[in-house]
């Protein structure tokens, strides 16, 4: 018998029964204190392994692997400094709820504390982002310690999947010698022939009758409601939804992260420019609601936030089958903690349907009007305002695209141009911690195994910040197509109150860089254009110019004249609504 067999025994099985489990795909950063779960992970025929060099890039590789997929993805790392790289994309994933298994090799206990190379405290390290820390038992073959290591294992995957989903911490201690027996017989033999060495099952959770009740009560006799839709876990209760919609006559607020905005499924309810009309201090007056009832995150949109805020009078009823704690308003009336379908079933068939369609008349008008001139003021708008590339590409997306959008303006300008239509588009945004950092990795991990084509609008400091991921694109010949909205700088701070400090205000928070990314895209293989004028724009996507791989097209903006040329449109089509809302 081999040194390292118990070594090999203890791994193997642990990375069988993460198979068995469910778990599919696997991103490994490089190191040796790592090296036999890397290796007998890769060995598993049922994982798929990616190396990923840059950790940082690593995890946020891994997060949209697992956003997209909806299952836990693998995160493996040395010891040391290698493991607080990790950090940034584990917070994303517990804000935004993403399981995540993260795997840190370490030294063994006698080697911590101790003035031993690249050896870091790694106990507890993520603290409270992680839903569950083991510091796992050093490697021995006992039939006891297999079934230990098969336990941790299948309860790892099963407690990242628990709502609401999120990260798993496993820190490994290794001893020398690393390298496993690969030679050794029944590598993936299954004990007791089970399938998994503990199977555990998850549960969907619905009211008690009085719990119902209270909430039925909330809802009774009101006549100005609004239901407000934010990032959705689950895209199959959009049926559900939409019914309580048209049921109780509420005006349906879909964010573009609820998947709502777009595809087939009925849309007659749904509002999508709220975020453009809500500015507009007298037309919320118009429009103020008397109940709302959330499902899913808090929406992109600001000013549909401040309505929440501001006007604690509104009865707020947020339901959450994960059993969070979404309220930045800290208005909430009523915390709902149950099934989203069973709710819109038993609360329709509660209450007699609302008589009065007045309230949601008014609220589709207004819609339908903002949505018409913002359109039409936006299309004859000649100049590379950044606000039309939205309403350009939406002609051009093929059906069933996956739209991964950067944090700072693009997810805004998405929120106020991305209109409702008919084409399938998943849309896709790192909100939980809403960071800049990771977005082109986070974007490369959703094309994964994605039969459909990925792209990726981001702002130039955001692309920047994660040059590095591009070489997940050339190494695994991943398909991205990145549009790239470069105004030289970070254009969302001229919207805010420092852009009233001209004295400092270029150099803290304009942070022009001035960079030719032609250069980064050639270094990694990828093919670039950039777009000058709209007829460049429009001949580049609508010639089907894209090609497999990795492909950039870059749009140069003025951020100098962009608030301006934004402020004026909005005020444009507030002037239009007052007209038709109250004949001014």
């Amino acid at each position: 018998m081999k040194e390292s067999d118990s070594l090999t025994l203890y791994i193997s099985s642990f990375v069988d029964e993460l198979a068995g489990a469910g778990v599919e795909s696997v991103v490994i950063s490089p190191g040796s204190r790592s090296t036999p779960l890397a290796i007998l992970m890769a060995e598993h025929p049922d994982l798929t392994c990616y190396l990923n060099i840059d950790e940082r890039s690593a995890g946020f590789f891994a997060l949209g692997m697992a956003k997209v997929q909806r299952k836990p993805v693998v995160l493996l790392c040395t010891s040391g400094t290698a493991t607080a790289n990790y950090y940034p994309a584990i917070v994303e994933a517990h804000y935004s709820r993403v399981p995540l298994l993260v795997l840190t090799a370490d030294r063994p206990h006698e080697l911590r504390d101790v003035g031993a190379p690249q050896a870091i405290d790694q106990l507890h390290m993520y603290g409270k982002y992680a839903k569950w820390f083991v510091d796992l038992a050093l490697p021995e073959q006992s039939e006891s310690m297999l079934g230990y290591a098969r336990t941790v294992s299948g309860r790892a995957v099963a407690t990242a999947l628990s709502k609401p989903a999120g990260v798993v911490h496993l820190n490994f201690p290794l001893r020398e010698p690393l390298l496993p027996n690969l030679q050794l017989k029944d590598l993936w033999k299954k004990p007791n022939n089970r399938e998994t060495h503990t199977a555990l099952s998850s549960s969907s959770s619905i009211l008690s009758e009085s719990e119902l009740k209270r909430v039925s009560t909330l809802l009774k006799d009101k006549k100005k409601g609004l239901i407000v839709c934010g990032e959705l876990s689950n895209d199959k209760v959009f049926t559900e939804i939409i019914q309580f919609s048209k049921h109780f006559n509420f005006p349906l607020l879909a964010d573009p992260l609820s998947q709502m905005r777009t595809g087939t499924h009925d849309k007659e309810t749904i509002i999508d420019k709220y975020d453009t009309f809500l500015k507009d201090e007298v037309i919320v007056k118009e429009l103020m609601p008397d109940v709302v009832i959330r499902f899913g995150a808090m929406p992109v949109s600001k000013p549909l936030f401040l309505l929440l805020k501001n006007h604690p009078e509104i009865t707020q009823i947020i339901v959450d089958e994960d059993g969070g704690w979404r309220d930045p308003t800290l208005n909430a009336t009523q915390m709902v903690n149950c099934n989203e379908k069973w709710l819109c079933r038993e609360l329709i068939s509660n209450q007699e349907k609302q008589g009065n369609s007045t309230w949601r008349k008014i609220w589709t008008e207004v819609n339908n009007v903002c949505s018409e001139h913002l359109h039409h003021l936006t299309s004859n708008n000649k100049d590379l305002f950044e606000g039309k590339i939205y309403v350009e590409l939406q002609k051009y997306l093929p059906d069933e695209s996956t739209v991964f959008v950067g944090n700072s303006m693009p997810i805004r300008d998405v929120d106020t141009f991305f209109s409702k239509q008919e084409k399938r588009l998943n849309i896709l945004a790192n909100r939980g911690a809403n960071g800049i950092d990771g977005v082109v990795s986070t974007a490369l991990g959703s094309s994964v195994k994605n039969s459909h084509p990925t792209y990726l609008i981001i702002g130039d400091l955001s692309f920047f910040h994660d040059l590095n991921g591009l070489l997940a694109a050339k190494m695994y010949e991943l398909n991205l197509t990145i549009i790239l909205i470069n105004n030289d700088g970070g254009g969302i701070f001229s919207f805010l109150p420092q852009a009233s400090e001209e004295k400092h205000f270029e150099q803290l928070f304009g942070t022009a860089i001035g960079l030719d990314f032609s250069k980064a895209i050639e270094m990694y293989h990828g093919s670039y254009r950039k777009v000058e004028t709209w007829e460049q724009f429009q001949d580049y996507f609508s010639k089907d110019e894209i090609q497999k791989g990795l492909n950039v097209v870059e749009i140069v903006t003025n951020r100098q004249t962009r608030v301006k040329v934004h402020r004026d449109l909005m005020n444009c089509v507030s002037q239009e609504i007052r007209k038709t809302l109250l004949n001014e």
